[in-house]
C-alpha cells in the first residue's frame, strides 16, 4: 500500500487540530512554522537548495517565516494547511509514487510526531504492522546518514524483529524500539524517542552527546 497519502492526511489533520500557534518539537519553530515549511518544500521546490545548502538557507528561511507570518489567523492558517493537503503541483515529480514515497513517507510521520509530541502529555501511536514496515525499509536505507556524525558503530533494533547495522565501528550501540520510535531517536528527537539504548556506558554517553540527523 501506497501510505504517503494517508500520511500527508493525518497530518494535515494534527496541524489543523493543533491551531496556528501550537509548539513543535522543531526548534524554532510553531505549527504555523512547519505548515509553511511544508507547503514551500512542495510548491516552491528551489527553496529546497536553503535546507541542504547553507548560504541559500536564508532566502529559504525569510520565505517559510513570511509564509507562516501570513498564517498567523485562524483562517490564513487553515487555508495553508488545506493546500499543503491538496498535493504538490501537477507537474511536481512527487506525484511519482516512488519519489512521493522516498521524499515524504518519513517526513510527514515525524513531523505529525512533532506537533502530537511537543505537548506534555501524548502517547504513542499503534501503527499498522504494513505501515510500520514501510517505514522501516524507509529509516534503514538512510540511516547511516542520520547516525553519520556518532563516532560508534549503530545497531538497529526492532524488540524481537529484525535488526539492521546502520554504522559498523570497534565499539557499537543497539538503539531498540519500534520503527517509529527508531525513526524519532534518527532524527534527532532523542528525548521523545520511546527506545531503549544497550551498550558499554561510555558509549551510550557518547550517543547522547552525538549530532544525530539531518
Amino acid at each position: 500500500m501506497h501510505y504517503v497519502t494517508p500520511s500527508r492526511e493525518v497530518l494535515a489533520e494534527t496541524l489543523l487540530a493543533a491551531g496556528p500557534d501550537a509548539p513543535t518539537l522543531c526548534e524554532g519553530w510553531r505549527s504555523r512554522d512547519l505548515a509553511a515549511h511544508l507547503y514551500l518544500r512542495e510548491h516552491k521546490p528551489a527553496l529546497g537548495l536553503g535546507m541542504v545548502v547553507k548560504k541559500f538557507a536564508p532566502v529559504t528561511e525569510r520565505a517559510t517565516r513570511e509564509t507562516a507570518e501570513r498564517a498567523a489567523s485562524p483562517a490564513g492558517y487553515e487555508a495553508l494547511v488545506n493546500r499543503f493537503l491538496a498535493g504538490p503541483p501537477a507537474l511536481s515529480p512527487m506525484r511519482i509514487n516512488s519519489i512521493d514515497k522516498s521524499a515524504n513517507l518519513i517526513e510527514y510521520f515525524v513531523h505529525t510526531e512533532d506537533v502530537r509530541r511537543a505537548t506534555s502529555r501524548w502517547a504513542p501511536r499503534t501503527l499498522d504492522e504494513d505501515y510500520a514496515r514501510a517505514l522501516w525499509e524507509e529509516l534503514i536505507k538512510r540511516a547511516a546518514i542520520l547516525y553519520r556524525g556518532v563516532d560508534l558503530g549503530i545497531v538497529l533494533v526492532q524488540p524481537g524483529g529484525p535488526r539492521h547495522v546502520a554504522k559498523r565501528a570497534p565499539v557499537s550501540v543497539a538503539i531498540i524500539g519500534e520503527p517509529g520510535e527508531l525513526l524519532m531517536h534518527a532524527h534527532g528527537r532523542r528525548a521523545q524517542a520511546l527506545v531503549r539504548v544497550e551498550g558499554q556506558p561510555d558509549a551510550v554517553a557518547l550517543l547522547e552527546s552525538a549530532d544525530v540527523g539531518l
